[in-house]
């Protein structure tokens, strides 16, 4: 594996002495197996399978979005993706479904229940049979309201090391990289005393202390539970934050890097096929860093994407998204981008830092709040806060924020998932981008929390009805399912297929997707205008339009556009013949 005869026992072995030390390896590793013995039985394997291909999509969703009367919410959404989404998405994304105090679900009290409010163990499994899941491995912090933290609070053993304690004079804090603006340190009563916890994210979330072995163990029975209960893939949450040392910036530090490689090493291992998953809102060279050399993780997401397109979208101009996507550089064998436009978070801006002018983004936050939107900060090294993600719905953005939603609204939504969906890598579809939801400033105001303007609850019957006579819910959401099951049936959108940028208009992407003298090409008019791309020398022949079957262009010097047109042009080997 990754081009070494070193087995995959050796290596654990090994990163287990980079984090603990050589005299403790022998132990760690008979202790793994132990653990391993306890699942190896009962966990899949995929060896042999394809970890993706053109059929390969992503829907992200807490177990509770849609709700019906009388009925466990996991029910419900199994029920309304089973009728009306079925096999147009492989995959399903289900966000934390543990029982929680903060922070929907990432605030994890009990990391092997399931939240009674949600289900029980049986139903996350019937979802998983239909389409195998992704699933948050927690792994940077626990509830204050959990057991763990309880113990820890009472001097119980093992508990009372679960979780880093700092003394601000012995430590030196200085470099510290925050996503918060809330305090670094809480303090916490214990039988020695107070003493200060980190609290990366919020008082409510203790971070869990990785120099423990206990601790890196105790994830990983976590971690095989997961996966003996249908996760395909885990997704590592606020990875990058994991190992904290004394004058350095605890952010990306080897041995977190260390860590992500042994839980890759562990499910290829006991459950071969099994994908890693990394979360890391940062600059795009800090985050592609966690592919490793091809044996960290399998999939990053391509957090620069959000932002870069959003941009692109409300200026008419696609100069700063070509550009970056014409140097971005391809995954390593194995490894694929997990593409996508908006999630369950809001759209970090972070990873626009060096590709956008500071100017820009000073717009784009305007745009935002022009659009009934709220943008959140974080608090820089030298301690001045910077916006660090914008909260809004994505379908409200793509709107003018006075108008109600109009058709031009539906068209540019339509054009950036169709975009999305086009490049190089795993699409991933928030279930608000299928519905069109606009802000929930109501949820925003009965939480207090900025991210809950776009983690709107739907009813059921409600959602129906909208389905059926709203434009704006119909047409986009059978729009995206149609365009998933046209992606699904053309191999040249598979993962392993390179894509490279033609510079044609700064209002359009043009991409090609090319293998074995196939050829794809995807324009995107990211502007308001109509517009004729001009197809250079080696774009010449004829092509079929995949979404619109009745087009096709025969040796065209140029190609019409309509204003947030995008079109799927395959080469037409076989016309006139």
């Amino acid at each position: 594996m990754n081009g070494s005869s070193e087995s995959v026992t050796e290596r654990i072995r090994r990163r287990l002495a980079r984090l603990y030390g050589t005299p403790r390896s022998g132990r760690l590793c008979r202790r793994l197996e132990l653990l391993a013995g306890r699942y190896r039985e009962d966990l899949p394997t995929l060896a042999g399978e394809p970890c993706w291909d053109q059929r390969t999509s992503v829907l992200i969703a807490y177990g509770d979005i849609v709700r019906s009367d009388g009925e466990p919410p996991l029910e419900t959404l199994h029920r309304f993706l089973d009728e009306r989404v079925g096999e147009a998405i492989r995959h399903l994304h289900l966000l934390p479904f543990f029982p929680s105090s903060s922070d929907e679900g990432f605030s994890v009290i009990d990391f092997r229940r399931v939240d009674p409010a949600l289900g029980e163990w049986h139903q996350v499994e019937s979802l998983a049979r239909r389409w195998p899941l992704l699933v948050d491995l927690v792994l940077n912090h626990a509830s204050s309201q959990s057991e763990w933290f309880r113990h820890f609070c009472a001097g119980v053993a093992p508990y009372r090391d679960y979780f880093i304690t700092v003394d601000p004079e012995q430590w030196d804090l200085s470099r510290v990289v925050r996503p918060r603006s809330s305090p670094l340190l809480t303090p916490a009563t214990t039988p020695w005393g107070v003493r200060q916890v980190w609290t990366t994210f919020s008082a409510d979330q203790v971070d869990l202390n990785f120099a423990n072995p206990d601790v890196l163990f105790e994830l990983l029975d976590i971690l095989l539970l997961y996966i003996l209960h249908g996760a395909r893939i885990i997704r590592l949450d606020a990875i990058a934050y994991l190992w904290k040392r004394s004058g350095t910036p605890c952010i990306h530090l080897p041995e977190t890097h260390q860590v992500v490689k042994l839980l890759r090493d562990v499910v290829d291992w006991l459950a071969p096929g099994t994908l890693i998953l990394t979360e890391t809102n940062v600059p795009h060279a800090e985050n592609v860093s966690y592919f490793g050399k091809g044996d960290e993780a399998h999939l990053i997401y391509q957090f620069s994407l959000p932002p870069l397109l959003l941009h692109a979208l409300l200026r008419g101009d696609a100069s700063h998204l070509s550009h970056w996507l014409e140097h971005l550089e391809a995954p390593p064998p194995g490894c694929s981008y997990l593409n996508f436009t908006a999630s369950h978070d809001g759209i970090g801006v972070r990873p626009l830092e060096g590709l956008l002018p500071e100017e820009e983004l000073e717009w784009l936050v305007e745009q935002i709040h022009r659009r009934g939107g709220l943008v959140s900060h974080y608090q820089a090294p030298d301690g001045s806060l910077r916006p660090y993600e914008l909260n809004i719905s994505w379908f409200e953005a793509m709107g003018d924020g006075s108008t109600p939603a109009n058709g031009e609204q539906i068209a540019r939504h339509l054009c950036a998932q169709t975009l999305m969906l086009s490049l190089q890598g795993v699409p991933a579809l928030w279930f608000h981008l299928l519905t069109a939801t606009p802000n929930d400033r109501e949820a925003v105001e009965r939480t207090g929390q900025a991210r809950s303007i776009n983690r709107h609850r739907w009813d059921l019957v409600h959602l129906e009805e909208l389905l059926e006579h709203h434009e704006a819910t119909r047409s986009v959401f059978d729009g995206l399912l149609q365009r998933l099951r046209i992606r699904a049936a053309e191999p040249l959108f598979s993962p392993e297929v390179p894509q490279r940028i033609e510079r044609i208009d700064s209002r359009i992407v043009a991409l090609v997707r090319e293998r074995e003298g196939e050829r794809l090409l995807v324009l995107a008019n990211l502007s308001g205008e109509r517009l004729e791309a001009a197809l250079p020398d080696p774009l010449g022949g004829r092509w079929r339009d995949l979404l619109q079957p009745e087009c096709r262009t025969e040796d065209e010097a140029a190609v019409p556009l309509a204003p947030w047109q995008v079109r799927w042009l395959r080469e037409d080997t076989d016309a006139g013949g």
